[in-house]
């Protein structure tokens, strides 16, 4: 069996990155932001919020990402300040992904900065993996303006762990028998997955580096930390990873819909908000083409690589928002393995066309009213588009209400 090349691509500051490439490109500017103490995040006028990407110079100052800006300005006063145009963000990443995809069609989007490529079957094309890798690397450079760290490894948790080596600009590979050199020495909580509160578990065991991880019992580490997570560190700290890489395909197909979050996403309040959006434009795809769904599906990606979906069965077909929207939530709540999430996706299937499906004759009078509330909406929305009515909970807040992406 011919050994997986797995690319993991991430962009180098890519918020600052990107704001710096569009700024010289379109703008007046004559300075790179990436030359300067800068930041993306907040408010320039109250500086309020925390800091999304930073420059070089910037994190010299010592200011890191999820600092407030409060913060970032105390330790660098002639800091410069941009807010995030995450629009704009997200049209250099479709443009990162598409220089990807034409290595490999195989393709994971794990955030908006950063891929997944699947190279084992069209590696042979190049003289090396690590050729290939900088390759990719310098076509994104010099086709778009920005840089990016690609790890070169045989599964996602190595080519993750790989492109975290030294940056920006670089090409790192981490093979499985490299991992006692390049990896085994490093900090515990440089493993991924390893956060805080286990950091602090693993040093009262007195685990200090990744090798020392891998070398540890495995049933006193369970017993510390649980069986399931115990396990899945115990194998990331011994470089095994049997994780797909899964191009996205089915949930933009048909009556879905989902969206590669901006930022992780940790509570169920955040979660609502995205699966309400999403619900939205799907239930409002229904009602367009005169159809209902008999089975909502959710889909959850976290940030440990691993994708899951979880669907129910409708007594009745159904093309309400409210109804769709709450499935969705519930589906969710049933799903959610406490990790933060990166994709969410909310899909309608088992189709009828509208004059075929049953009706509820007990709840008919309910659902009548919320399908002439939706009717109504979906006219004001023709009539003036689709941002003239929408939910008072995304008036603030950093979610579009129909897409379940982040807006200006």
């Amino acid at each position: 069996m011919r050994e997986r090349v797995i690319f993991h691509i991430d962009v180098n500051s890519a918020y600052l990155s990107w704001e710096a490439v569009d700024r010289l490109k379109h703008g007046n500017d004559t300075v790179d932001l990436r030359e300067i103490p800068a930041i993306i995040g907040g408010d320039e006028s109250r500086r309020h919020g925390i800091v999304l990407a930073a420059s070089l110079p910037a994190k010299r100052c010592g200011i890191h990402t999820a600092e407030t800006v409060r913060e970032a300005v105390t330790k660098c006063p002639e800091l410069t300040l941009c807010r995030p145009r995450h629009r704009m963000y997200r049209e250099y990443s479709r443009a990162f992904v598409k220089e990807a995809l034409k290595f490999s069609p195989i393709l994971e989007q794990y955030s908006i900065d950063e891929v997944f490529l699947d190279m084992t079957e069209t590696i042979h094309s190049y003289d090396s993996p690590y050729e290939a890798a900088l390759q990719l690397k310098n076509q994104i450079r010099d086709k778009l303006g920005f840089t990016v760290n690609i790890g070169v490894a045989p599964n996602k948790l190595l080519a993750k762990m790989a492109s975290d080596f030294e940056k920006p600009d670089k090409v790192h590979t981490l093979f499985l028998e490299e991992v006692p050199k390049k990896m085994w020495p490093l900090p515990v909580k440089d493993l991924f997955l390893v956060g805080k509160a286990t950091q602090k578990k693993l040093y009262l065991l007195g685990i200090q580096t990744i090798g020392e991880l891998a070398r540890m019992d495995l049933k006193m580490l369970q017993a510390h930390v649980g069986r399931k997570y115990g396990q899945t560190l115990y194998n990331y700290a011994r470089g095994i990873d049997t994780s797909p890489v899964e191009a996205e395909e089915s949930l933009n197909k048909g009556y879905g819909n989902s969206t590669t979050l901006a930022k992780d996403i940790d509570t169920l309040e955040e979660a609502d908000h995205v699966l309400i959006s999403l619900s939205e434009m799907v239930a409002s795809r229904l009602r367009r083409d005169h159809v209902r769904a008999s089975c909502i599906c959710v889909e959850i990606k976290g940030i440990d690589f691993r994708r899951s979906t979880h669907q129910r069965k409708l007594r009745t077909p159904t093309d309400i928002t409210d109804e769709i929207s709450r499935t969705a939530r519930e589906l969710y709540r049933e799903n959610y393995r406490g990790l933060p999430v990166r994709l969410i996706g909310v899909r309608a299937t088992d189709i009828v066309q509208e004059e075929f499906s049953q009706i509820d004759l007990f709840d008919q009078e309910k659902k009548e009213k919320l399908r002439k509330l939706d009717a109504s909406i979906d006219k004001i929305r023709e009539k003036f588009g689709k941002d003239s009515i929408q939910r008072a909970s995304f008036l603030k807040g950093d979610i579009r209400h129909m897409t379940g992406g982040h807006k200006e």
